[in-house]
């Protein structure tokens, strides 16, 4: 009769029973209390593998009712801390050590157990075959498959499409088992095992995360979930950053100057996709660029190492990426304060970020760093959001760091220390970010009229000082609900204030808030120049410029660094040409010659 010792890893996979099947003779097969007690153990602590080494104990006993098999189990049952540690060989070796005993043959299917047993002159078989399963996950995927979502009592559901743009429909009619959910995740377990370009990135009571290859799948079972329940997700496509159909302007700031980079977007939109494709076309172009992922499922390139947490921190491998020190560092799935504090580290030290967050709108992923890092630092640690939508680069914002009075209040002494938040395509301000009070506000600035409330404040000012001065030209400005300036000509001044300010006092006091008077020279000086952007094309005969067509038809005054040069009025698509033969053509030339920027103001 020939005897077989088995060790644990054949029963957590299912490959034991499938190699006895193939056995002829009479067979003894010896399971260790050791190997009993390590199953147990990882069975009531919810993780898969040991329900999988559960399963294949009870096929064994099957077998051995059948007199297929004798059954036994030897040997002392462990010490707690022998179970848990496992890992460092303890249960290894005292499965070996009761097969030297018996002179028996072990059976394993780890390596290293097998050279350790070749090297002691213990008699071993090495298993690799897998075992046969009616069905797995893939024949429930197809070529237009994004994921799958399987739940017992239910039917197979899949999402059908591409990102921002799926159906989910059902796979089958018949609802799936519990034993047929469980055989899919045994077989998902046991391969993710002993592939080595598939990882078990956790294992929990009730929640296993698997990395099958390009297979991101999620197996809760009871108590974490009702029931039994496992979901797979997969890149229908892959691309690269030039099936983006990205703006020369964009792809030049993403090769010279973004280097703090967000990729937002909501679940299924297609950012995991954007940021393969922005890491593969960085590699590329000669850049080491490293990930950091948990599960490590971007589908990049062999030159592109993925790392995961170390020992279960992302701390850990942000320190050893410190140490590497790559050109960019792409780090998938942004969702704890840790995460954002380890970017930031990362891209103060020098490293190149590209963090990928989930965002229902662009300026979330901005709001997502507030209170995690100090305000000033954010636009040194963020450059640029990249927002996708649909697959598709919906829009792109850039962050400045200044100090001005915020948009909507005039009193100069409300200056302090503001982010403008741009839309990069057209340079318009979209948001200001800035302390208010003890509070952190983010503001969008937007040319909206006044509430009603002031503008009738207006009205009514501006009927009053009829009252007073009926041929008096006066133009009034509420600023804040306690403060109002009225703007005359500088000739008018002295009547509206009145002798020793008195008219300007009964003024203030009719209307309830403080009143200034300035001229219409002093507001035009006041004015902020919101600075449009300029693109310049040298011509053989003229000079170009280009500004968005949305300024199309509207007197522009275009600007070389503080200096006013002349005023145009683009055309429909937003240009204005100048003949070098001119005066104006003239200057234009020199000011691009010295290298100084062209812009413009409404």
């Amino acid at each position: 009769m020939r005897m077989f010792v088995a060790d644990t890893s054949v029963i957590v996979d299912g490959r034991l029973t499938q190699f006895l099947a193939g056995v002829e003779g009479d067979v003894k097969v010896i399971i260790p209390e050791a190997v009993i007690a390590e199953i147990e153990h990882q069975a009531n602590e919810g993780k898969a593998i040991g329900h999988v080494g559960l399963e294949e104990l009870k096929k064994l006993r099957e077998m051995a009712n059948e007199g297929r098999i004798v059954l036994e189990f030897r040997g002392e049952r462990p010490e707690l801390w022998q179970i848990k540690r496992a890992k460092s060989g303890e249960i290894d070796n005292m499965v070996r050590e009761i097969a030297r005993e018996l002179g028996a043959t072990l059976i394993t299917g780890d390596q290293v157990q097998r050279d350790i047993a070749i090297a002691k002159g213990i008699e071993v078989i090495y298993l690799t075959a897998r075992k046969e399963v009616k069905h797995r996950l893939e024949d429930f995927f197809d070529k237009t498959t994004m994921s799958v979502h399987l739940k017992a009592g239910l039917r197979p559901l899949a999402k059908k499409g591409r990102p921002g743009e799926w159906r989910l429909v059902p796979v089958r009619d018949e609802v799936l088992t519990d034993e047929e959910l469980e055989e899919i995740a045994d077989d998902i377990v046991e391969r993710a095992k002993r592939d080595p370009e598939s990882f078990i990135e956790l294992d929990e009571p009730g929640a296993t995360v698997v990395q099958l290859r390009n297979y991101r799948i999620v197996i809760a079972r009871p108590p974490f979930a009702d029931r039994i329940e496992i979901t797979a997700v997969r890149p229908v496509k892959k691309l690269s950053i030039e099936d983006y159909e990205l703006s020369e302007k964009l792809m030049e700031r993403l090769k010279d100057k973004a280097e703090g980079i967000l990729i937002a977007g909501a679940p299924g939109e297609g950012k995991t996709t954007f940021a393969q494709a922005l890491a593969e076309w960085y590699a590329g172009m000669g850049r080491i660029v490293k990930t950091m992922e948990k599960p490590r499922d971007l589908q990049v390139g062999e030159e592109i190492t993925q790392y995961t947490a170390l020992s279960g921190r992302m701390e850990k491998t942000g320190d050893i990426l410190l140490l590497v020190r790559p050109d960019y560092t792409i780090f998938d799935e942004m969702r704890k304060t840790s995460d954002f504090k380890i970017y930031a580290d990362l891209r103060l030290a020098g490293v190149g970020m590209v963090g990928v967050v989930h965002a229902t709108k662009p300026i979330d992923a901005v709001q997502r760093f507030i209170g995690r890092v100090e305000l000033g630092m954010i636009p040194q640690i963020v450059d640029t959001v990249i927002f996708i939508k649909a697959g598709r680069v919906a829009k792109v914002l850039t962050l400045e760091y200044l100090v001005k009075v915020p948009s909507g209040m005039r009193e100069e002494d409300l200056a302090r220390p503001v982010i403008e938040v741009r839309d990069f395509e057209t340079g318009e301000l979209e948001y200001e970010i800035y302390t208010y009070g003890e509070e952190i506000s983010v503001v969008p600035v937007k040319r909206e009229e006044k509430a009603p409330a002031l503008r009738l404040a207006e009205k009514r000012l501006k009927q009053e000082i009829k009252k007073f001065l009926p041929d008096v030209y006066a133009e009034v400005e509420i600023v804040s609900p306690h403060k109002a300036i009225i703007y005359a000509d500088e000739f008018d001044i002295p009547a509206i204030i009145g002798k020793k300010g008195k008219r300007i006092t009964e003024l203030e006091k009719r209307i309830g808030i403080s009143i200034d008077v300035k001229s219409f020279a002093e507001r035009e000086a006041e004015r902020p120049k919101e600075k449009i952007p300029v693109e310049v094309e040298e011509k053989k005969k003229t000079i170009v410029l280009r500004v968005s067509p949305d300024y199309a038809k509207k007197p522009l005054k275009f600007y070389g660094g503080e200096q006013y040069v002349f005023t145009a009025t683009p055309s429909k698509k937003g240009l204005v040409k100048v003949s070098k033969n001119t005066p104006i053509g003239k200057e234009l030339r020199r000011l691009i010659e010295a290298g100084i920027p062209i812009w413009a103001t409404a």
